[in-house]
C-alpha cells in the first residue's frame, strides 16, 4: 500500500480531498480540551467518545503522536446559506458515514491498530448509550474526534493542499487515520 493508494481509497469512498502527512505536520494543542469543557457542541459528558469520558488529553495526544503517518481527508458540504444549521448537521452525518466506510475499506489493507478519528464526535448512534447509562453499543465502530485528541485541524491543514475553508455557503469536515505501516515511507 502506497500513499497514492491510500488517497485513492479515501476519494473512492467519497472524500472531497485527501493527503498522507507525516506526524511532524500534525499540530496539537491542549486548549481544545478547554473548548470541549465549555460544551459548545453540547456533547461534553454526553458521549463515550467525547471528553471527559474519552480520557485525559495528555494521554490521547501521546497515543496519537506514536503513529508516524496519517491519512488526512475532508468532505465539503453545500449549504443554503451560512445559517443553514440543518445543512451543517446533514453534512456532518454524511461525513461520519464516510468515515465508517473508509474504516471498513482501510481495515482490509492497513495493519491492525490504526487510529480512526473523525470530525465533531462519534455519530455512529443517533444518541450515545451513555445518555441512558448503558455501555457503548458499538465499541468496535465508535470514533473520537480530532479535537478530542488535541489536534488543531486548522493549523494542520496549512502545510497541506487541503483547505480549511472551501468557499461561501459550504461546511468542511475533516477526518484522519493514523497508522504505523511502513508502506508509505519516502
Amino acid at each position: 500500500m502506497n500513499r497514492e493508494t491510500l488517497i485513492r481509497t479515501a476519494l473512492d469512498v467519497g472524500a472531497a480531498k485527501a493527503t498522507v502527512i507525516d506526524q511532524h505536520q500534525i499540530v496539537y494543542s491542549e486548549t481544545f480540551r478547554d473548548m470541549c469543557a465549555q460544551n459548545s457542541c453540547g456533547m461534553y459528558g454526553r458521549c463515550y467518545m467525547c471528553p471527559p469520558d474519552i480520557g485525559p488529553i495528555d494521554r490521547l495526544m501521546a497515543e496519537a503522536q506514536a503513529y508516524p503517518r496519517a491519512l488526512l481527508y475532508q468532505t465539503i458540504g453545500e449549504l443554503e446559506d451560512s445559517f443553514d444549521i440543518e445543512g451543517m448537521q446533514e453534512a456532518k452525518k454524511r461525513h461520519n458515514q464516510l468515515s465508517q466506510r473508509l474504516r471498513d475499506a482501510l481495515d482490509e489493507v492497513l495493519a491492525p491498530g490504526a487510529l480512526h478519528l473523525s470530525g465533531g464526535g462519534c455519530g455512529v448512534c443517533s444518541a450515545c448509550a451513555k445518555r441512558d447509562g448503558q455501555p457503548c453499543r458499538h465499541p468496535d465502530r465508535a470514533m473520537a474526534s480530532l479535537e478530542a485528541y488535541g489536534m488543531d485541524v486548522y493549523n494542520t491543514t496549512r502545510s497541506t493542499e487541503l483547505k480549511y475553508i472551501n468557499g461561501q455557503n459550504t461546511v468542511t469536515y475533516f477526518g484522519m487515520v493514523l497508522f504505523r505501516d511502513e508502506c508509505c515511507e519516502e
